[in-house]
């Protein structure tokens, strides 16, 4: 392999950046592109605002974003649109319909990074799961390799086994990962010279799994708010009331592993209270009657990117109660609308307790019935925690990209 270590020095290595859709507002590609490091990205889709496939087909109009208009982008738009309606007439879905679009992009982008012109060193990020065979092209031309870790791997899928296994109520509708996959995955780590997990939760799993440490490197991710979230000021009233009730947001995908199934029960501890709940985000769970067809919770199916700041902005409290997450973006978005957070342990560090919200000591019912309450009895500590609240320079695009350039020192 080519040494790209601190003796020939970080800014001679130009990188190239592999991702499906717009994982993370492409926020690797954009923090290399702002340090003149990104040569290229290469990504399924690109649709910048006139390209008609914007207008064509609904889902891809977010797959572009400014900071990277004049980066050198290699997309295959059409191959995308084909392999979609493919998958769809052939009725293929789940597993098998993400594992399929993981291994037609592989090939694809490999095609694609055959036709780089490549004149000095380079190294190569590409996302789990959808990397194995570039990777291995990478590593043919002797280029550095970075893996993005987006998960907690293998222990997260633990995780969410328990939970569905000791849920009476979702048992059964889980599917485990198909044979195979984690040894792909596996290979992946091999491959990679450096793992990027965002988050000391998702180290600690990985280590858990045999992970070389010395390989691993902590990159929280990095998230730049609206500028009309800038001069936001959140209000709160003197007291919650059936008038005007606490407003309690659940944005992502309503499953177990984001800790649905204690939040369901904290409802029903909660149901005399003034609270109103809103769940934006597809529902992968049975959601029961008396919850479903309650008037103060509200279900809203995933809605696009660019309309989340109202739900943010109207909100109260942002709930993130998960059992695991490589992350969670949602978190800095609700934190750019000056959005206090209840959240779990098992994610990014971005709340601190008691300084911008709570971080729950246990994911329970009860736990978080109690915070809640706790809003409801505080509204000045409500105001308190919004005004620290602001997003913190700690997941900026800059430390971003100063700490991926650093990642072979």
């Amino acid at each position: 392999m080519v040494d790209f270590g601190p003796r020939r020095g970080v800014s001679t290595v130009k990188w190239i950046c592999c991702q499906i859709g717009a994982r993370e507002h492409y926020a690797i590609p954009r923090a290399l592109h702002q340090r003149t490091a990104l040569d290229c990205m290469v990504t399924d889709a690109w649709v910048p605002p006139d390209d008609f496939l914007g207008t064509f087909k609904r889902s891809l109009r977010e797959r572009f974003h400014r900071d990277l208009a004049a980066a050198v982008i290699h997309s295959a738009n059409i191959g995308t649109v084909a392999f979609e309606l493919r998958a769809k007439l052939s009725s293929l879905r789940g597993w098998p319909r993400m594992i399929a679009r993981n291994e037609w992009f592989q090939k694809m982008a490999v095609t694609k990074l055959q036709r780089v012109e490549v004149r000095q060193p380079h190294t190569l990020f590409v996302y789990s799961y959808a990397a194995r065979d570039i990777l291995r092209f990478a590593r043919s031309r002797g280029w550095c390799t970075v893996l993005g870790q987006i998960d907690a791997g293998p222990p997260e899928e633990r995780i969410v086994a328990r939970l569905y296994r000791d849920d009476p109520i979702q048992r059964g509708s889980w599917e485990p990962t198909p044979p195979g996959y984690w040894e792909s995955w596996r290979e992946e780590c091999a491959l990679a010279d450096r793992v990027v997990v965002n988050s000391a939760w998702s180290q600690q799993a990985l280590e858990e799994e045999g992970i070389p440490v010395e390989k691993i490197r902590v990159v929280p991710l990095a998230y730049e708010g609206p500028t009309e979230a800038e001069g936001f000021e959140r209000k709160y009233p003197e007291a919650f009331s059936t008038l005007r009730p606490l407003r309690a947001l659940f944005l992502g995908q309503v499953n177990l592993r984001k800790g649905v199934g204690p939040l369901l029960e904290a409802l029903r501890l909660l149901r005399r209270e003034p609270v109103e709940f809103w769940f934006v985000g597809p529902v992968h769970v049975h959601v029961p009657a008396d919850l479903r067809d309650n008037p103060r919770i509200h279900w809203m199916d995933a809605v696009p990117q660019g309309a989340t700041s109202a739900f943010y902005r109207n909100a109260d409290v942002f709930l993130f109660p998960t059992f695991s997450d490589g992350f969670g973006l949602t978190q800095l978005e609700a934190q750019a609308w000056k959005l206090p957070v209840i959240a779990s342990k098992f994610c990014g560090d971005v709340v601190k307790d008691e300084h911008n919200g709570w971080i729950l000591a246990e994911l329970s019912a009860d736990a978080i019935a109690a915070a809640l309450r706790r809003c409801l009895t505080e509204p000045s500590r409500l105001r308190e925690l919004a005004a620290n609240a602001p997003l913190s320079d700690k997941f900026d695009l800059a430390r971003a990209g100063k700490a991926l350039l650093e990642v072979f020192d």
